[in-house]
């Protein structure tokens, strides 16, 4: 009987210990090689992080932004020093030579009495520590012990955001930086300039929305009021960009989609009005010389604006009836663009815009979007490399009903890889001239009530898949969605940010009984910046016989909640320049009344004493298409992430009591 318990404990310990070895980080991407050991690494709360000191200049941006991170992440104080890594160490080194395996990216994590990271290049050392931050994010237990050889399938894996039809803050494009690189996601393009649809504004193409968010100082008044980028801080936007890892691609779109410079010179506009007024003239010297000159501002000089390789010409759904002339405007701006050092991009529009105008092909990266204009297929064939951006699969434009609201991240995972575009057209994986893909957002509806953190709630899980799929490939054999989705929902969004505003769980805002008495000028902060979808904010509310006019009740980092708007006692919010207003209820004067606020991606809802009194969601507005003669629509999108920050204001703030301040974010 001895015998037979001591084999069954030699049983038990053997599996612990081979479950152990075998453990699997949970990471995003997921580890191309992992060689499990028995047992954990505890990381202690302060530490070491050492470089070689011969390879002090090139390793120190990676190791002090680790020691950055492992302090926000988990507040932990990790001294980067140069010398030899002991026990308890995290090592960065460089390797003594190249390594075909791990390429420009790639990077080798050994996990022992230490943690270890070596890689051929500075951007690969990078790459281990974002794993190493989220592999502790995972196992706050302590690492488990073993090896990772890592690499990316695709050199390419990016993400195209459209700031013409909408602005995005500079700190909102700063914050996707990390996004991004915790992701491993190495590209961001800018879509700089774009125009509504005039079907919105009676035709009119003179009403009709446009933008060009850079500063521009050949062309003054060219840049857009509503929101635009100084020059100097669009190089520092890249320059950060760079030391996370990431190329950022400045994208001028010329020659369609060009209404904000047609609106700035009318003459550029094509002569042809069937073509529309976002379409630059193809035979005019002057847009030549507009278009020469507006590259040239951002690119020449000892100090360019665009500090990067790859510089963007956009070259795509120009009017099919000028095919042969189109080809020559794309050919010269390859070439012109070529001639100031830069690496050109185009979405190119080449299967759908035949002729005999030969194109530039050599060293030229195209972004294949379309099955019809220029799709996987023709690009390869014609000698590009290029990038899958598939609008089938990738292209999410928010509140409308086409493309995706959300990716389709299931399908992606289970079936998608950067080689296919279409169900049935792909081509092999290992063909030499695909470089990645790329997801993209398009914020066609202008004026439509989204907000930055709108569209980042459907772009981050598109973050976290794309990352799956360019750089781990197909893992679904090993890893089933559920348990991949399941791991993508527990996830950070990177190291000090929280776009999304999540909380845990409950959060008792204010001292439970506690009367918080507000004199217009009183303001309480809390510990809760704001809570995201989906939520609910209640609390107890007495407002004074003498309210003042549009207070402020709530503020946040990104929006502010109102009593007596308009001094009419209802309730109203205010985020991004947009204002909503609950209509059907009004404080009562000197009197206690429960408020609760629910909110989700689709809406806002408000209730009184436990009783639903008005839903804001659904509002549209329609207009008829003549060119496709159908109906369209704008949803107006009556969102709100709830702001907490502080109760009241200094100036215009709320005058009463208020009370048992509770937010929930739930499942």
């Amino acid at each position: 009987m001895g015998k037979l318990l001591s084999l069954l404990i030699c049983l038990v310990v053997s599996g612990a210990v081979a479950v152990a070895q075998n453990a699997v980080p949970e990471v995003i991407p997921a580890l191309q090689q992992w060689k499990g050991r028995s047992g954990v690494l505890v990381m202690q709360e302060k530490g070491r992080i050492v470089v070689d000191p011969k390879q002090e200049a090139e390793l120190k941006t990676a190791a002090e932004q680790l020691s950055a991170d492992l302090k926000e992440m988990f507040g932990f104080d990790y001294e980067v020093v140069a010398g030899k890594a002991g026990k308890g160490d995290v090592s960065l080194r460089l390797s003594s030579k190249p390594d075909e395996k791990l390429g420009e990216e790639g990077y080798v994590l050994d996990i022992t009495s230490k943690v270890e990271m070596e890689a051929p290049t500075a951007k690969g050392v990078f790459w281990a520590t974002r794993t190493l931050l989220q592999m502790m994010y995972n196992q706050p237990k302590g690492l488990v012990k073993g090896k990772a050889v890592d690499y990316p399938l695709y050199a390419k894996r990016g993400f195209m955001l459209d700031v013409g039809r909408k602005f995005f803050s500079m700190d909102y494009l700063k914050q996707y930086v990390k996004i991004l690189s915790f992701y491993k996601l190495n590209e961001f393009q800018i879509h700089l300039n774009d125009n509504a649809f005039p079907e919105f504004y009676d035709y009119d193409w003179n009403k009709t929305y446009s933008a060009f968010r850079l500063e521009c100082e050949s062309f003054p008044g060219l840049t857009a009021r509503d929101g635009s980028y100084t020059k100097e801080e669009f190089k520092e936007f890249q320059r950060m960009a760079n030391r996370y890892g990431i190329d950022v691609i400045p994208e001028i779109d010329v020659p369609a989609h060009s209404l904000a410079f047609t609106h700035y010179n009318p003459r550029l506009a094509a002569d042809n009005k069937e073509y529309g007024q976002d379409h630059l003239d193809l035979y005019k010297q002057e847009v030549y010389d507009f278009v020469d000159t507006l590259f040239a501002e951002y690119i020449k000089g000892d100090d360019p604006t665009f500090i990067g390789e790859y510089v963007h010409i956009g070259t795509d759904e120009y009017n099919r009836k000028e095919a042969e002339q189109f080809r020559r405007f794309t050919d010269r701006y390859l070439k012109y663009i070529k001639s100031l050092g830069k690496t050109p991009r185009m979405w190119g529009s080449l299967k759908t815009m035949k002729g005999e105008t030969p194109v530039e092909v050599d060293n030229v990266y195209v972004n294949s979007w379309n099955h019809n204009w220029f799709d996987i297929q023709t690009a390869n064939k014609a000698g590009y490399k290029f990038i899958n951006t598939c609008d089938h699969y990738l292209y999410i434009v928010p509140a409308v009903n086409y493309y995706h609201d959300f990716l389709d991240s299931k399908w992606l995972y289970e079936n998608w890889t950067p080689n296919k575009m279409m169900k049935t057209e792909d081509l092999p994986a290992d063909t030499p001239n695909l470089e990645g893909a790329m997801f993209a957002v398009w914020n066609d509806r202008v004026g439509n009530g989204i907000t930055e953190q709108d569209v980042h709630y459907r772009s981050f899980p598109a973050v976290q898949v794309v990352a799956e799929k360019t750089w781990k490939g197909d893992n679904a054999k090993n890893v089933s969605f559920e348990q991949f989705d399941a791991l993508c929902k527990r996830m950070p969004e990177a190291p000090g940010v929280n776009l999304l505003a999540r909380i845990d769980g409950t959060k008792k805002v204010t001292e439970p009984g506690v009367e918080l008495q507000l004199d217009g000028t009183t303001v309480h902060t809390t510990e809760v910046a704001e809570v995201g979808y989906p939520y609910s904010v209640e609390f107890e509310l007495r407002q004074s016989k003498e309210p003042m006019i549009d207070a402020i009740l709530f503020r946040g980092p990104h929006s502010e909640f109102i009593s007596n708007w308009n001094d009419t006692r209802k309730f109203a919010f205010r985020r991004e320049n947009y204002e909503f207003v609950f209509h059907d209820f009004r404080m009562p004067e000197e009197e206690w009344v429960k408020i609760r606020v629910e909110g989700d991606h689709k809406g806002t809802s408000l209730y009184v004493n436990g009783q639903l009194v008005e839903r804001l969601e659904g509002r549209k507005r329609m207009v008829y298409n003549k060119r496709f003669n159908r109906k369209d629509y704008n949803w107006y999108q009556e969102t709100l992430i709830f702001p907490l920050q502080q109760i009241g204001d200094a100036n215009q703030g709320f005058t009463g009591a208020i009370k048992n301040v509770v937010c929930t974010q739930t499942k």
